[in-house]
């Protein structure tokens, strides 16, 4: 089983997107489940309904799951685990204060060194934590050797007990930490493979600790993505930053399919340019990704996005931009030559049906063309209406052709209005007011 573990303490960015897509690509490949953890036991940082947005957005990009689970509903596990290992004395309980914690970290940062926990409350009797009235948290014990582990992408790692260290398990309020809940998670639901990000590599050692002291024989496999730069600044992308932020692509008017077909093109090797989440899954390869960090170009997603509208059924791309017409579908797509977003292709079929005023240079025509406009019966084509038009206003040729594409699409620029004509003819009355 893989899952896929998001917290609803900050936006879902692109970061967390595309390790929920490696995370359902490979579980199709591997004919495994996928279960979406909710990890909440941050409840102080936590958004009020982050969580359902963070769903919203997968389902978005039909990332299928089995089920979702929230961390916080194991948090009896969590407790009963850390008294099993207390009891093998594989855990104790710390008394230190945070301010003599904060003392520690204060002085390993003057000496350059790493922090670890010096092990005062280590050695403890029973008798003496029996007696201490005081609060506690509930540390494992560091390992005795070198936690070892091989990444797919980084190859083999090696941590030493004192970067491991005696961390806590569970906090003074009894409730898990991170690297504790997620080790004992990934037990409870038998993962076989971990997909993240690079920034939760040394949480791994960690993790395989908890397991280790546990008895957990299983093999998890590991796969740590790199960083993804912003290709405009060639640094890391901020939480500030627009393109880190998977809603506000979406409502700039970027296509899942789009979206989710650059981040597998990513600084990675693939048959072809173009393709769907469903098409990479016969030949996607975590070897395959590389180890640089990708840089997220914005410019290539428009690319990207304006050839998944070229090819999108025109029904769809009409319901999408709110109507169900073919016709408007492939009216839009008239539009592609000039910009790469439904938010783009959106204003222009919003300024067609709007009312249009009259420019200065066609000020005395407008007038004309469109109070005969207005009157005019249906015509099946452009030639039969242009005639009946010049008949009315006695404008001919350039004059006419001018004024004509203006009232009926509110600019002079854009495609050929022969092209435009046959595609909007059955909504002249909405569009001439």
């Amino acid at each position: 089983m893989l899952r896929f573990a998001p917290s609803p303490i900050e936006d879902f960015n692109i970061g967390n997107l595309r390790v929920a897509i490696f995370n359902y690509i490979v579980s199709k490949q591997l004919n495994e489940d996928l279960v979406i953890r909710i990890e909440d036991i941050d409840v102080e940082n936590i958004i009020e309904g982050k969580d359902k947005e963070i769903i919203e957005l997968l389902n978005l990009f039909s990332i299928e799951y089995r089920n979702i689970v929230y961390q916080s509903d194991s948090l009896k596990y969590h407790q009963k685990i850390a008294l099993q290992l207390m009891s093998q004395k594989k855990a104790f309980a710390c008394f230190c204060s945070d301010d003599k914690l904060d003392e520690l970290k204060q002085e390993a940062q003057v000496e350059g060194k790493i922090f670890s926990y010096d092990g005062f409350c280590e050695t403890l009797s029973d008798e003496t934590v029996l007696n201490t009235n005081a609060p506690f948290r509930i540390r494992i014990r560091k390992p005795d050797e070198n936690i070892k582990f091989t990444d797919v992408l980084k190859g083999n790692l090696d941590y030493s007990p004192l970067e491991v260290d005696s961390f806590p398990i569970l906090n003074q309020d009894k409730k898990p930490t991170y690297n504790y809940a997620c080790a004992v998670d990934d037990m409870i639901m038998d993962i076989s493979m971990v997909i993240r990000n690079e920034n939760h590599i040394s949480n791994t050692a960690k993790q395989i600790h908890v397991r280790n002291s546990l008895g957990y024989t299983k093999e998890v496999k590991y796969v740590h993505l790199l960083t993804i730069l912003n290709a405009q600044t060639n640094k890391n992308i901020s939480k500030e930053d627009n393109i880190n932020s998977v809603k506000w692509l979406i409502d700039e008017g970027f296509l899942p399919s789009a979206i989710a077909n650059y981040l597998v093109l990513l600084g990675n090797k693939t048959p072809k340019e173009i393709f769907s989440l469903e098409e990479a899954i016969s030949w996607f390869k975590l070897e395959d990704i590389s180890k640089e960090p990708a840089k997220f170009d914005i410019n290539e997603l428009k690319l990207i996005n304006k050839k998944h509208l070229e090819t999108i059924d025109d029904m769809r791309l009409s319901k999408i931009l709110g109507f169900a017409d073919n016709d408007i579908g492939k009216l839009a797509k008239l539009y592609l030559k000039d910009v790469s977003t439904i938010k783009e292709l959106k204003e222009i079929i919003a300024a067609i049906f709007t009312e249009k005023t009259s420019s200065e240079d066609i000020k005395k025509e407008f007038g004309l063309v469109k109070k005969s406009l207005q009157k005019a019966p249906f015509f099946d084509n452009l030639a039969e209406l242009e005639k009946y038009i010049e008949q009315e206003t006695n404008l001919k040729n350039n004059d006419l052709s001018k004024v004509l594409k203006y009232i009926l699409i509110g600019t002079h620029n854009g495609p050929n209005i022969s092209d435009i004509y046959p595609l909007i003819k059955n909504y002249l009355g909405e569009i001439v007011k």
